[in-house]
């Protein structure tokens, strides 16, 4: 058979430059039939009003690129395990491709579908596209995974090199559409409207404010912008600063995979650089890429941490949890202006800087006491670069609850005020209430102008809680 039809399924890889697996079908064959699944039974793409809208407008424009290049991208809803098998069959696909998924739930369904299709003489096609690298290639020396960040980033460092990376590859060429009879099916008929019925039931209202931007064009743009900018070269000074526009934007991108790591790495590897500062900016932001590469291989290789702490001590952990402290901390109503301030940024923009994230992280879980899943699962119900692996990293980290060797790390709100937002730019442009207000008092967390009415007092206090939540930590 000179062109057998593919089948290739799209779902954290939603573009068509640097596609591992696209680019290995398309030495197959030309007859490529591309497939987005709602799949229901993992809500996380689109369960969070932020990512629906990234995802909507990214199919949106992936379906425009597939029908410019003469193929099409059909958009179904249901569990994969069923839909794919049905799809390939219709279509009468002989090979269904996909890049491999590493989260737990993402590698049992797989391997269920792999084993259906072998079963109908369906040949698999699956790559690794997510990673730099598949998380079985980096090990200690006696073969075991990595559980600490500083020996996994020099193992991982010293096994890449910009020519061991593939290079971006650009599709100009023509695909093999369906036949229209094919096409009449009725499960292929309902495909537009799928989507816009989808596009159409999403109300995020963030989306202007949202400095992530949906598809590949545009995470193109944005890792350009910060390249040619010369933020990237600044970034080591600026990236802590949340009032600063010193950061790439790309989580969502790299998310969703409109752009791939790959393409990224290469970028920020092959540029010229002038001086030391510059050189150690741009490790400094590679590294970031590291620490998402890091706690991708730990969910893979522990997927227990799904469930819950790795340091089996937090299992114990006596959490207060109170129901009024976890809601002013989700609504941004602590009467702590930082906590604030980021928190207002992630209900209205769907995305929230780094810096910040490790400060409320913190603040929930050491000074409200509050179990750190509570604010694991919050973030993933709004963040628009909501992501399992990294989420989980992040919080773990936060809690010191996971893979790191620091016993016990806390944040003062009003310190990490006075180092990273000390002309309250930030706080002052989320929390408008206090615009009026000194910027000493709000660094100090003494607000006693008349003007501060309308904003709450401090929730807590945070060296009689810090001096709690050791007391705690001390019977574990």
């Amino acid at each position: 058979m000179k062109s057998p039809r593919v089948l290739f399924w799209y779902r954290k890889d939603l573009r068509i430059q640097d596609n591992n697996a696209l680019i290995k079908t398309l030495s197959i064959s030309k007859a490529i039939t591309s497939l987005y699944i709602f799949d229901r039974n993992y809500p996380l793409d689109f369960n969070a009003k932020s990512r629906a809208w990234f995802l909507s407008n990214s199919l949106k424009e992936l379906s425009k690129t597939w029908e410019g290049l003469g193929s099409r991208l059909i958009i179904d809803e249901g569990e994969p395990i069923n839909l794919i098998p049905e799809i390939a069959k219709i279509i009468n696909a002989k090979f269904v491709a996909w890049n491999k998924g590493l989260e737990p739930y993402e590698i049992k369904r797989d391997l269920q579908i792999k084993n259906i299709l072998n079963e109908l003489n369906i040949n698999v096609i699956d790559c690794m596209d997510h990673l730099l690298v598949h998380p079985n290639s980096v090990s200690t020396g006696d073969g075991n995974p990595y559980k600490v960040f500083g020996p996994f980033y020099k193992n991982l460092e010293s096994k890449l090199t910009y020519a061991d990376v593939q290079t971006e590859v650009i599709t100009k060429i023509k695909l093999l559409d369906l036949k229209q009879e094919t096409l009449k099916n009725t499960r292929l008929e309902l495909s537009n409207k799928k989507l816009e019925k989808f596009i159409n039931e999403i109300n995020f209202a963030g989306q202007k404010m949202c400095p992530c931007k949906p598809g590949e064009a545009a995470a193109n743009n944005l890792l350009e912008n910060f390249l040619k900018s010369h933020k990237i070269n600044d970034y080591e000074n600026s990236r802590d600063f949340p009032s600063q526009d010193g950061t790439s934007y790309l989580s969502g991108s790299l998310r969703f995979g409109t752009i791939s790591i790959r393409k990224i790495w290469n970028k920020s590897t092959n540029l010229e650089i002038e001086n030391k500062k510059h050189f150690l900016s741009i490790r400094t932001w590679q590294k970031e890429l590291f620490w998402r590469e890091f706690y991708h291989h730990c969910l893979f290789h522990f997927p227990e941490l799904e469930s819950g702490p790795y340091r089996q001590k937090w299992k114990e952990f006596p959490w207060q949890n109170k129901p009024e402290w976890f809601n002013r901390w989700s609504n941004g109503d602590t009467g702590i202006p930082i906590i604030d301030a980021a928190m207002r940024q992630l209900n209205q923009s769907g995305w929230m800087h780094n810096r910040c994230r490790m400060i409320v992280a913190s603040f929930l879980v050491k000074d409200l006491i509050c179990n750190w899943q509570m604010g694991e699962k919050k973030f993933l119900e709004l963040l628009v670069d909501g992501d399992l692996a990294a989420n989980n990293g992040g919080w773990q980290w936060s809690a010191s609850s996971g893979m790191d060797p620091k016993p016990l790390r806390i944040f003062n709100p009003y310190t990490q005020t006075k180092k990273f937002d000390p002309l309250c730019e930030y706080i002052k442009f989320w929390v408008p209430e206090l615009s009026k207000i000194p910027n000493s008092q709000i660094i100090n967390g003494d607000i006693t102008s008349i003007e501060s009415v309308s904003y709450p007092k401090p929730l807590i206090d945070h060296n009689i809680q810090q001096r709690f939540f050791k007391s705690l930590y001390a019977e574990i």
